[in-house]
């Protein structure tokens, strides 16, 4: 992964947005206050909407000097030039991903309660390991289930491992104390009342409470 991008924060994840110029406004506002990594997520668009959204991200967190994550589809990352992209276990070959999208783009793996998925996907090229939900998922309400301590076992395979599911800034300290160097949210950011606050507040979870 390029070494400039940040290595810990938050990973915001977009929600199901039709209408592309709010998405961005929405986007830039948590952008502008701090979020890590974006990953274009929506699961209703059309392949036309996807992909104009995808291009129309892009730009933006070029500006922001923001890698773009693309959910499910290395080719619609290559195409829009995203920094990379995020699979899930039905989403196709990590190997194939890293060999079409290349050794510098970020390239992660869903890998839900089990370390031996993690273990696999980091030996087929993945950039960072995604485990959750730990906690109850209003975007996904019937998720696997992970446990803090998947995160400490997870640190022998040497990539940065992310936090999902049901994470607020108010359970999220334990999962960073346990290893997360990504907290990925959707609904915590972008349903908050106020998505810039809410990105600071998920932030200040990976603060030192006792410098």
């Amino acid at each position: 992964m390029n070494p400039h991008w940040p290595s810990r924060g938050l990973y915001a994840i977009t929600p199901d947005e039709p209408d592309t110029n709010r998405l961005l406004a929405r986007v830039e506002t948590v952008l502008g206050a701090g979020a890590s990594w974006l990953q274009y997520r929506n699961k209703t668009a059309s392949d036309d909407l996807r992909a104009e959204q995808a291009l129309a991200l892009q730009s933006l967190c070029s500006r922001f000097k923001v890698p773009l994550i693309i959910n499910d589809d290395w080719a619609l990352a290559a195409a829009v030039g995203a920094a990379g992209a995020h699979l899930g276990e039905d989403d196709g070959e990590l190997a194939l991903a890293r060999h079409e999208l290349g050794a510098d783009a970020i390239l992660g793996a869903s890998c839900y309660n089990e370390l031996k998925l993690a273990r696999q996907a980091t030996f087929a090229g993945a950039s960072y390991v995604a485990f959750g939900a730990f906690f109850a998922s209003p975007t996904k309400p019937n998720a696997r289930q992970a446990a803090p301590d998947l995160l400490r076992e997870a640190a022998a395979l040497g990539v940065p491992r992310v936090a999902i599911g049901g994470i607020t800034p108010d359970n999220a300290r334990p999962l960073v104390e346990a290893g997360a160097d990504f907290l990925a949210v959707i609904s915590g950011v972008f349903d908050a009342p106020d998505p810039a606050a809410a990105t600071r507040a998920y932030l200040s979870c990976f603060e030192d409470p006792h410098p």
